[in-house]
């Protein structure tokens, strides 16, 4: 029974309010053609009002005349269309009436326009009394009232600036075109030889990239076998029959920094093109903004900064991989007779030609084992006469086994082919690099924020400087300098000296180094325990900033959303690279390690990235624990499978031809890479392009770290009875936390570095804190504040 008491309950409900809505909408639609009917009558008496010269009311009568003309004038047009369209929302729609804009709109036409009318009228006709009718009892009362005060110029200039008000703020006018026109103006010529650079250096696409070579008798045209010598080689573009044993050679021509990519729809084999999904812009988080309504540029300081172009490159002419039809058809036949030796049947082989190598794939016959085809290495490297082979069996994603055979002629990758590669000029990565170009001819773009760590191995004289110099040419073509700093250290003091040019701009050293490329050992520790307290300082912002990356805390930064007067900046990515890893270790050891081991497992988030090189790849230098932290390895050619194995966790490096040849592993598989040749001449254009231009004050100012050897000297100094006025403050602080850090008092105190280094000297001198531990923090013998209370009196009794 209460059951249905209830559902009777709330169909009664349901009912009533159904009753309501209905009794709602006829009103809105009553009072909605009250209101249409009343503009109407209003607009009759309006047209009345203006066509009677004399001003009779014969259609709307007294009160419509006084509606429509005798009180506004003709600003009574706006109380026309605003009682009709009221009268329309009603109907249709539930109105939303916008009282402020209506107010403002009131005031226009039933103040200044009127207004305006009475100024011509009275100024150019005696009898105004006839011309009442354009501007109303409102118009006439205004004007008299101002001229009394502030005569005809006084009301002229009211009315131009209310009305220039009016129009700005009705419109939204910003006058943000003022600000930009001259910033425009400044780079305008800049751009346009940039863009002439870049069209001139753009290579010419060939009209074909794909040939199929087939053997055709020449008098039947049937395919014979590959033994028999009545036949010729000749280049055809349509697609042969699935049964007959074919030989394909496909070729991949330079990528062309151009919008338009033609594809050929009659190629022997099928291509697939992956393309990337690109996230979708997000709108702007609401917030609270500090400082001004538009976006914090942290290029403003050096907005006037140029990129290094094009022409500063070297061009070693068409890099396109070209067809020895010869060299390929030897090779061909000494694979096949190789295999057939060893009673291993293929189907089909197709070659891929590369800048320095040439991938042979082929299709094993059915029950054919792949590591009978893997074992086979030394063999066929013997029938080929070549440098090294390296089988891939099977390739990753296709159903073949891939021979790599370096080429005869091998042809020079420039590094102007590469960053003229519409690749790097149009990838969204935060720190685009080019590394070189695969088998397939293809520019390998990368983002070390993504890696986020390289290491790079290497015998000498194999390329790795030439790589590291690659990499560090590209940060500097795709990155502005408040966006990139590079802390370089380079044991040897002649492969990174040539960088020193760019100083103030992109490079980050120590406070009181007067060298910025690092080549001292003591000196390289301190700069990494420096990198450390900057890491721990970043992630200390992060955490305040609410955020997990420095991607995240920078937009949060331009937004205005962070407000630097309570620590916040904007922070720029910093990339360490280390030229000779192996000398470090030796002189320094753990000193070395702990530092680099701390900063690849945690600095990735907050913008810090290594390069790490080094030409002895042995696991006393390349520790398991460096490795865990390194995904991502470049390993140029080495001298045993020993090697190989320690920096890529595989072979294949011990086979590879030198001279820039290199095998990349970013975690998944390897790639056969050719790595992009920059001269010492390049380099050296490019850095005096950039250190030609305006730079800042000083260069990037690290963290100061003391020395331990300088600070223990230090403290033999310090006066016990002069202490700073914080000490008491800063040991109850670090008691607490029992965290002795400097840059924890940096931040609680708002005080400087020195200042804060000062009191942890006082702090260890009594007996508070302990001595430094260079990367890690000190330790606290104080555990609780009882204890250190009692300290703080014996201290005290004693002065």
């Amino acid at each position: 029974m209460k059951t249905k008491k209830k559902s009777k309950e709330k169909n009664d409900n349901a009912s009533v309010s159904k009753k309501k809505k209905e009794t709602d909408i006829r009103t809105r639609i009553v009072i909605g053609i009250f209101l249409i009917l009343l503009g109407i009558y209003i607009l009759l008496s309006f047209v009345d009002a203006f066509l009677d010269y004399e001003i009779t009311g014969k259609l709307g009568g007294k009160i419509g005349l006084f509606l429509s003309s005798r009180m506004f004038g003709i600003g009574s047009v706006y109380f026309l269309i605003l009682i009709i369209g009221i009268g329309l929302n009603l109907i249709f729609r539930r109105p939303k009436l916008y009282i402020l804009r209506i107010c403002k709109n009131a005031l226009m036409f039933f103040v200044w326009i009127p207004l305006l009318f009475a100024l011509i009228m009275q100024s150019s006709s005696e009898n105004g009394t006839e011309l009442e009718k354009y501007y109303g009892i409102t118009g006439k009362v205004v004007y008299d009232f101002l001229d009394f005060y502030i005569s005809k110029i006084g009301i002229l200039i009211l009315l131009l600036l209310t009305g220039l008000t009016y129009i700005i703020y009705s419109f939204n006018i910003t006058f943000e075109f003022l600000r930009k026109k001259t910033k425009n103006n400044d780079n305008e010529n800049d751009n346009n030889d940039n863009e002439d650079t870049d069209n001139d250096n753009k290579p010419n696409k060939p009209d074909e990239n794909k040939w199929l070579i087939k053997p055709i008798d020449k008098e039947n045209e049937d395919y014979k076998d590959d033994n028999d010598t009545n036949f010729s080689w000749e280049i055809k573009k349509e697609k042969n029959n699935d049964n007959d044993p074919t030989f394909e050679i496909t070729t991949h021509p330079e990528e062309s920094s151009s919008d338009d990519d033609s594809h050929n729809e009659s190629d022997s084999d099928i291509s697939m093109e992956v393309t990337e999904i690109k996230e979708e812009k997000q709108v702007k988080e609401n917030g609270e903004h500090f400082g001004l309504d538009t976006a914090y540029d942290p290029r403003f300081e050096l907005s006037n900064y140029v990129f290094p172009t094009l022409d500063l490159l070297k061009d070693y002419g068409d890099n396109t991989a070209t067809i020895d039809t010869a060299e390929l058809e030897n090779n061909k036949n000494k694979i096949v007779e190789t295999l057939s030796n060893y009673s291993i049947a293929i189907s089909k082989i197709k070659a891929t030609v590369g800048p320095t190598v040439t991938l042979y794939e082929i299709v094993p016959a059915a029950g054919v084992r792949i590591s009978k085809i893997k074992n086979l290495q030394d063999d066929i490297a013997l029938c080929l006469s070549a440098l090294g082979i390296r089988i891939i069996a099977p390739i990753p994603g296709k159903g073949t086994v891939g021979i790599e055979v370096p080429n005869n002629k091998s042809q020079i990758v420039s590094m102007r082919s590469i960053i003229s590669s519409e690749k790097f000029q149009k990838c969204n990565y935060e720190l685009p690099f080019g590394i070189g170009k695969t088998i397939s001819n293809e520019s390998y773009v990368a983002d070390l924020a993504k890696m986020p760590h390289i290491l790079m191995a290497g015998a000498t004289g194999q390329g790795k400087s030439v790589g590291i110099n690659a990499i560090i040419a590209s940060l500097l073509y795709s990155k502005h300098p408040a966006e990139l700093k590079f802390v370089l250290v380079d044991p040897k003091k002649v492969e990174l000296s040539l960088y020193k040019k760019i100083e103030r701009h992109f490079l980050a050293k120590l406070p009181d180094s007067e060298e910025s490329i690092i080549t001292d050992v003591r000196k390289v520790v301190r700069t990494l325990n420096s990198l450390c307290i900057e890491m721990d300082n970043r992630y200390e912002l992060l955490k305040d900033a609410q955020v997990r990356n420095i991607k995240e805390y920078n937009a949060k930064f331009i937004s205005r959303r962070l407000n630097p007067l309570e620590g916040h900046r904007f922070m720029p990515y910093i990339v360490l690279v280390v030229d000779e890893f192996a000398d470090l270790i030796m002189t320094a050891g753990k000193e070395i390690e702990a530092p680099i081991t701390r900063l690849a497992q945690l600095a990735r988030a907050i913008g810090i990235h290594l390069i790490i090189a080094t030409q002895r790849p042995s696991v006393n230098i390349i520790t398991g624990t460096i490795k865990a932290n390194f995904p991502a390895r470049m390993a140029f050619r080495v001298m045993s499978r020993v090697d190989s194995s320690t920096i890529l966790d595989s072979t294949g490096a011990e086979q590879l031809i030198g001279r820039g040849d290199m095998l990349l592993s970013t975690g998944n598989d390897l790639v056969r890479l050719q790595c992009p040749f920059i001269d010492t001449p390049e380099v050296e254009a490019i850095t005096e392009f950039i250190g030609a231009q305006r730079a800042y004050p000083e260069a990037y100012t690290l963290p100061d770290c003391p020395d331990e050897q300088d600070d223990t000297l230090d403290k033999e100094n310090i006066n016990p009875n002069e202490r700073d006025p914080l000490f008491e403050d800063a040991a109850r602080l670090i008691v607490q936390s029992q965290q002795g850090s400097t840059s924890m008092l940096q931040r609680k105190f708002k005080i400087g570095y020195n200042r804060a280094g000062r009191i942890i000297d006082q702090l260890e001198c009594a007996g508070i804190v302990g001595p430094f531990a260079g990367s890690k923090q000190r330790e606290v013998k104080i555990q609780t504040e009882y204890a250190l209370d009692q300290l703080l009196n014996d201290l005290n009794y004693n002065e």
